[in-house]
């Protein structure tokens, strides 16, 4: 058997190696397929100017030849830390037979630099298991001059693993159905809604990306925002594994850190094939579980079938209302989302997974509310605009709620509670086709590209528009203040883009109740939805409405 290695390509100018090189079994002239890669000069790459050369290695372990790793996974371990502005998130890894660790399980551990004991044990404030074989641990941001890790019971100090920034990473990737490879990165800086040069952007593939001489890599199809797709290598499709990390490299730059590894694989479906749902809804949201119950009992009775929950850090058991949800016979599922000031990266993540079972999807928040004046339900709206092969985005007016006067929140929910807004209304959300969604998945939040040969049409606001309850009572509208999901708004402390439609009107950056807060954003007196929720929902015995049972 010969072990024939490609190294990287070399620069003629710079005469610098490209982090990637492939390495090939050959045993009367056969491909041998080692650790789950097929490893193909014919199909993968055009191998000119590559040089084979022999390496004077034999009977090499398969995993060691691929991932230079010699010494057996520990039984639990951690995979690795990534660091926010105000917490670390360690992704603790263990077999898939052990049973999901609780907080009386495990401690926060801060070991100062260069020493391994431990000065400071804390608990964890939260734990989100089990995804496949791990879980993430949240733990409080360490000390200056200190590192983080876990202590397991019955297991010890565990070592720390890599430890990487929040805003510099790769931290998802998913095989698209047309085989491409979709990852979302944090850290290249590109503009809103524009189209970045493919060319200069490359994406990697490895168990081991350190490790140059065994990593793979493939141009960039697109790059748009936080999103690279790439052309995927054959070996990686004939030999998926989700312990495959994949990364990014810009032109002229290092190769981005990474934590994404191929967790899903969107199987191919026909444009024309049955959709499970009419419409769907994807929402991102951080400690709003009290506002679930009566969003999704109201948009489910007028046409909205499945929801999609991007948790995006969570701490008020947002798990345990969308159980009680699902035990109610409602169709949610929630999503761990940890990555902050993403909400865009987000949208497009969800538009992927829904697309195959949803026929047209909203994307809105929990304080918006779609209200139909007309007294048509959604799927009627949908139904009448499906007749236009071509329409793929339906675009909704927003009328902007305030606090109406109240100053606690109102008992029988917002959409009963807030009824007076602002004259004009600001913005639109949209629902769409994620059939027609344009490869590059550029989204603004509130519409996204779409392929050519579709549009999208704006509605009449006598047929369907959208309650905002934006500015609520103060102790709801104050979370505002903890940080923005969109990627390209600043958070409210900043002293930035001060005259932003995202921003409250007469805020600074400190989040103190104006005297006059529960009057402000009062201009029309809307009962419109108020009315038809009074009317249409209410227990006839006892007056109550459907979420106050479960709220």
């Amino acid at each position: 058997m010969l072990l024939l290695c490609f190294g990287g390509m070399k620069d003629r100018k710079k005469r610098s190696v490209l982090p990637w090189g492939i390495c090939l079994f050959w045993c009367n002239l056969t491909v041998v397929f080692v650790s789950g890669f097929t490893f193909s000069t014919l199909r993968l790459f055009d191998t000119e100017g590559h040089r084979p050369r022999m390496v004077s290695k034999w009977n090499i372990p398969a995993m060691e030849a691929i991932s230079g790793e010699n010494s057996p996974t520990p039984a639990i371990s951690i995979r690795e830390t990534v660091i926010f502005p105000d917490e670390a998130l360690i992704f603790l890894k263990y077999p898939p037979s052990t049973a999901l660790f609780t907080k009386n399980d495990i401690n926060c551990t801060y070991f100062p630099l260069n020493s391994s004991q431990p000065q400071l044990h804390l608990s964890p404030p939260s734990i989100d298991g089990g995804y496949g074989n791990h879980q993430i641990v949240r733990c409080p941001l360490q000390p200056r001059g200190t590192m983080v890790s876990l202590a397991v019971k019955h297991n010890g100090n565990l070592t720390p693993g890599p430890t990487y920034r929040w805003d510099s990473l790769a931290y998802e990737a998913i095989i698209d159905r047309d085989n491409s490879t979709v990852v979302f990165v944090k850290g290249l800086n590109l503009r809103s809604g524009r189209a970045a040069n493919p060319s200069k952007f490359k994406c990697l593939y490895g168990f081991d990306l350190n490790n140059p001489r065994f990593v793979l890599w493939a141009g960039a199809l697109s790059v748009a925002q936080e999103i690279v797709r790439c052309r995927t290598p054959l070996s990686v499709l004939n030999g998926f594994d989700d312990s495959i990390k994949v990364s990014v490299r810009v032109v002229g730059r290092r190769t981005m850190n990474s934590i994404a590894r191929l967790k899903h694989r969107l199987t191919p479906k026909p444009f024309s094939h049955h959709k499970h749902h009419k419409m769907c809804v994807c929402t991102m949201l951080r400690n709003q579980a009290q506002f679930l119950p009566e969003w999704i009992m109201y948009h489910a009775q007028i046409g909205v079938q499945r929801w999609f929950i991007y948790d995006n850090n969570s701490n008020d058991d947002l798990d345990h209302m969308v159980d009680s949800l699902v035990d109610s016979n409602y169709n949610v599922s929630r999503h761990i989302w940890p990555w902050i000031k993403t909400q865009e990266a987000g949208f497009a993540h969800c538009a992927l997974r829904a697309r195959d079972s949803c026929e047209w999807v909203g994307f809105i928040d929990v304080d918006e509310f779609f209200h139909l004046p007309s007294n048509l339900s959604l799927s009627n709206v949908l139904t009448n605009h499906s007749r236009s092969n071509n329409i793929a985005e339906i675009r909704v007016s927003c009328h902007n709620f305030g606090p109406s006067g109240l100053k606690n929140f109102p008992t029988k929910g917002v959409m009963v509670g807030y009824t007076c807004r602002m004259a004009a209304p600001e913005r639109h959300k949209s629902i769409v086709r994620p059939e027609a969604l344009n490869s590059s998945l550029i989204n603004l939040v509130h519409h996204f590209h779409l392929n050519s040969g579709f549009r999208y049409v704006n509605m009449n606001r006598s047929v369907v528009v959208i309650n905002h309850y934006k500015y609520q009572v103060w102790d709801v509208f104050k979370e505002k203040f903890y940080r923005r999901v969109a990627t390209y708004v600043s958070d409210w402390q900043q002293d930035r883009n001060v005259g932003s439609k995202d921003r409250a009107p007469g805020l600074g950056t400190k989040a103190v109740e104006p005297l006059d807060w529960s009057t402000r954003f009062c201009e029309v007196s809307d009962t419109g939805l108020r009315d038809r929720i009074l009317e249409g929902f209410s227990d006839p015995d006892t007056g109550l409405l459907p979420w106050e049972y479960i709220s």
